[in-house]
């Protein structure tokens, strides 16, 4: 049993469990991850999308009718955020919604704040896994036919499983609850176009976002319920039950970036990530680092791009602005609140970071192939520099997408 805190839920380090978590240090080293010796568990409860249910200080007019837009959206003159760009992003996320609101008189939203409930448990007869090795290799070859973009998996790790999950309902905090001896996660991507996100901030440009969420629910659900019919558990998850990137750095997805974003070397930023815990025999990836860390330190247009100064100009450190922010480990952190106050004055999201970002590139073009070479490479400063001569990261208007319009 874990220690109490004054408020009655489980402490963020359980004291019997830290030792435990010492056992992490070599593969955090590996993908570049310092855990420092005061690092605590998030709550679900403190992310901004949970605290503009029950935080006054978020909890605003234009947060309500931020959420409200998804299902009546007040449409406005501007290119990229007239009545047809909400109904094509609403119509975006209509996989999601539906699997996200069908518990919702149960307190559930399975994908946000629970884990996606599955469909059927584990067969009762559990198939025997003589190789490992194999079997990883037919999981990563199932998760793409059913439409992956990246798979990677990597070890279960404790310490970025929520403390609590957050019940939308009743507005109060409940147990994570996860099948006992789980071994692994695997981590699957989910690419966003990139001709549509050029077109950020708009309510055009969302629906990249709600099409990678509905996406990834039926893909995630699907590799689930496949291992649970070989008689393992699965879990599947998308936003809920614990944190993401540093599970994928460590599954080999990417690397962390300056403007808080999982930097894959297929997409770059422009990546939706989603998971399924699993007890599944499964061999484990590295790290893949190709210069991002580097890159990033001389690197600063997301943070100029940012419009309400979001993203730090400087190091990395272990500490937030935030409740929103995790703390003990370090890492770049955005200040959550500014980034969520401008998208609730948008009524949609913003990405101007996603977009701006020199990783963001189609790299089936051998010359966008060039540019990520050389920003791995000394010759980093020349490529930002080229990056910013040759206007990538520079806003399409919406229309342009609208009539087929495709630049650079």
């Amino acid at each position: 049993m874990a220690e109490d805190d004054p408020s009655g839920w489980p402490a963020n380090t359980p004291s019997e469990r830290t030792q435990d978590w010492e056992a992490f240090k070599p593969s955090d080293a590996e993908a570049g991850i310092e855990v420092k010796d005061d690092f605590k568990r998030f709550e679900q409860r403190n992310d901004m999308f949970s605290r503009s249910q029950w935080d006054e200080a978020i909890q605003t007019k234009a947060a309500m009718e931020f959420w409200h837009g998804h299902r009546k959206p007040k449409p406005r003159k501007g290119d990229g955020f007239r009545q047809r760009d909400f109904a094509l992003r609403n119509a975006s996320w209509v996989m999601a919604s539906s699997i996200m609101e069908r518990g919702f008189s149960d307190g559930l939203r399975e994908g946000f704040t629970d884990d996606i409930q599955a469909f059927h448990p584990p067969d009762p007869i559990k198939i025997e896994v003589d190789d490992p090795v194999e079997m990883t290799r037919e999981i990563k070859q199932v998760s793409k036919y059913f439409g992956a973009d990246l798979v990677g998996i990597t070890e279960f790790d404790e310490r970025w499983v929520y403390t609590s999950k957050f019940n939308i309902k009743t507005k109060e905090q409940a147990p994570v609850e996860l099948p006992d001896g789980l071994t692994s996660v695997i981590m699957v991507g989910h690419a966003m176009e990139y001709d549509i996100i050029k077109s950020m901030p708009s309510a055009l440009a969302s629906t990249a976002v709600g099409k990678g969420y509905s996406t990834e629910a039926a893909i995630v659900m699907h590799i689930a319920q496949y291992i649970r019919n070989l008689g393992y558990e699965a879990v599947g998850s998308m936003n809920d039950t614990s944190l993401t990137i540093p599970q994928a750095i460590k599954a080999g997805l990417g690397e962390y970036g300056r403007h808080n974003m999982l930097i894959t070397k297929e997409f770059g930023p422009r990546v939706r990530v989603s998971k399924i815990f699993t007890n599944l025999p499964l061999t484990h990836d590295k790290p893949e680092k190709f210069g991002v860390t580097e890159f990033c330190d001389i690197c600063r247009r997301c943070y100029e791009a940012c419009p309400v100064d979001a993203i730090t100009d400087g190091p990395p450190t272990d500490t937030g602005q935030n409740q929103s922010s995790l703390k003990g480990v370090v890492k770049w952190t955005t200040d959550c609140e500014k980034c969520f106050g401008y998208w609730t004055a948008l009524r949609t999201d913003c990405a101007i970071c996603m977009r701006v970002c020199p990783y963001n590139k189609d790299f089936s073009k051998w010359y966008m192939k060039l540019a990520r070479w050389l920003a791995g490479t000394r010759l980093r400063r020349f490529m930002l520099w080229l990056d910013i001569k040759l206007g990538y990261g520079e806003r399409d208007a919406p229309q342009k997408w609208w009539s087929g319009g495709y630049q650079k």
